[in-house]
């Protein structure tokens, strides 16, 4: 009689990225003792499947992790028998994650295994000890972590510089000290900075009299030693400068200054009158925008696809009539618009219409309040994910269109996450917001692009048949040329312009890729199509 096929999914995970580069490095050694764990157990039906859930260089105290994300998804379709890890604090260091993963674990029949210890997940034992040995791993990480910290404050505490990014106007300690080393260049321009501000009033008028007169921010060098030009100020870095206690000679930590072993290069008059002028004009800029942010209803809920929060601010038209917007941070700060594909300015009034007519859809939301029930707003390109109340499971479910749906595997244990196709047009450089999928062909040029590079990859045998001698070099070339195999239907869609909504190169790239071409449409939508 023919054993059942016992499909085992290898996990494995490094905390640094150092030796990361090497063509055999600790995650391929953890695979391999893995593969062999898998092999001595094939009598009882086990196979290692040939999907990697690698992560390297990321945290163990953390779930937000590329590979962990796409095995917990595969877990949540049934994809995955047995779990298989080299030592149980490759999958976590923090109980509460563990005891949410077992939650998962349990819902779709998934035991795990680790090779160096063991452990057995489907007995009340086999938890207890797993419990026990994640409660000393997160203890070690806690009392590592807090031995750091107070190193760190006991040092700042006697003036020394523990690291960071350099001000502009001092060079790095020197012989094994912790005291910043003046620039008398850089600080001649430090204090022509404070000196300008003072006559001018605004950072904003500073930020272009800087940029106009080519002062640049500090050269830094990286990691491997290559330098790094100087970049113009934004407004958040001048501000920055400008409130920075470090020009007095002052170490901060925590709120708290305390006498720094460096020389000051401001002084104190200077510095206090740079001071007052700021704290002023910010009362005044808080008064002005205290309207807009008193009805922007997402505030502190919103952020765009970086993660980066959106604020809320206002623009005045030219009959003077007022439109509000969510923002970037950075953007509002004063950064430049980048060249990607990640949208960092919304039209405030027209994104929390079309929300406020999606939820009231679902049964039990407070219509006169819809916007409430959010805990959290993601602003794609093409879409938004929605995080609601997990007591709203069932009846977002029952709303749901053929265009929408949810995103399995959220960090959130007490949330869903919802994503709702939401058009973003451009007109003359204004923001429309449109819900729904947006009609006739929208071809996607990156999209596109990427596609056409994917099979540029690939070679022809002699009946035609695609074929790939060697793997690409570098980790961006092996993630793109999936695309090459990507499912017919969704290619000529993408080619078309009828790509499913809200379907982006960065998000093939990073969400798991099936192989199946049906679990592809699964995963990215189908194509759109005329009405």
């Amino acid at each position: 009689m023919t054993r059942p096929r016992i499909r085992c999914a290898i996990y494995t995970r490094k905390s640094s990225e150092e030796g990361l580069e090497q063509d055999f490095n600790s995650l391929d050694a953890q695979r391999e003792a893995c593969e062999a764990f898998v092999q001595s157990q094939v009598g009882e039906g086990w196979q290692a499947m040939s999907e990697r859930y690698d992560d390297g260089g990321i945290s163990g105290g953390t779930m937000d992790r590329a590979g962990l994300q796409r095995l917990l998804d595969d877990v949540s379709r049934d994809r995955v028998d047995v779990i298989v890890v080299y030592k149980i604090d490759r999958l976590t260091r923090s109980l509460p994650d563990f005891a949410r993963m077992v939650e998962i674990f349990d819902r779709h029949k998934v035991s795990f295994v680790s090779v160096t210890q063991a452990f057995n997940t489907t007995s009340s034992m086999g938890r207890l000890s797993l419990n026990v040995l994640l409660s000393f791993a997160q203890f070690e990480r806690e009392v590592t972590g807090e031995r750091i910290r107070d190193k760190i404050a006991a040092s700042k505490a006697r003036g020394m510089w523990m690291g960071g990014n350099l001000p502009l106007g001092y060079d790095r300690p020197r012989d094994g000290t912790r005291r910043l080393v003046v620039n008398e260049g850089e600080a001649e321009t430090v204090r022509s900075i404070f000196r300008r501000y003072l006559d001018l009033g605004s950072v904003h008028d500073l930020a272009r009299a800087l940029e106009a007169t080519g002062v640049r921010s500090k050269i830094r060098r990286d990691k491997d030693g290559a330098r790094i030009a100087g970049r113009p100020f934004s407004r958040g870095a001048l501000f920055h400068l400008l409130r920075n206690p470090v020009y007095l000679g002052l170490i901060r930590h925590k709120g708290v200054l305390h006498e720094g072993l460096h020389a000051p290069i401001v002084d104190r008059t200077l510095f206090d009158a740079v001071q007052e002028q700021l704290t002023a004009s910010t009362r005044r800029g808080n008064n002005r925008h205290s309207g807009a942010r008193s009805r922007s209803q997402l505030t502190g809920r919103i952020f765009d696809a970086t993660g980066e929060r959106m604020s809320p601010t206002f623009a005045i038209g030219a009959r003077g009539k007022r439109y509000r917007y969510y923002v970037s941070t950075s953007l509002q700060q004063g950064g430049k618009r980048r060249g990607d594909d990640v949208l960092r300015r919304v039209p405030a009034d027209f994104l929390e219409q079309a929300l406020i007519d999606r939820l009231r859809r679902i049964d039990g939301i407070d219509a006169k309040a819809p916007l409430e029930h959010l805990r959290r707003v993601d602003v794609q390109m093409g879409h938004v994910l929605l995080t609601l109340p997990k007591a709203l499971h069932l009846a977002t479910r029952a709303s749901l269109r053929d265009d929408e749906g949810f995103v399995e595997g959220h960090p959130d244990a007490q949330g869903v996450s919802l994503r709702v196709p939401v058009a973003f047009p451009r007109r003359g450089g204004a923001t429309e917001v449109k819900p729904g999928p947006a009609e006739g062909p929208q071809p996607d040029t990156t999209l596109i692009r990427a596609l056409r590079a994917a099979h540029a990859m690939l070679e022809r045998d002699a009946s035609g048949r695609p074929i790939l001698h060697e793997s690409p070099i570098s980790p961006h070339r092996r993630r793109l040329i999936r695309l090459a195999f990507l499912a017919p239907e969704l290619q000529v869609a993408i080619l078309s312009g009828r790509q499913p909504p809200g379907l982006s190169l960065s998000r093939l790239l990073a969400d798991g890729f099936p192989i199946a071409w049906q679990a592809q449409i699964e995963r990215f939508g189908r194509p759109r199509r005329d009405v």
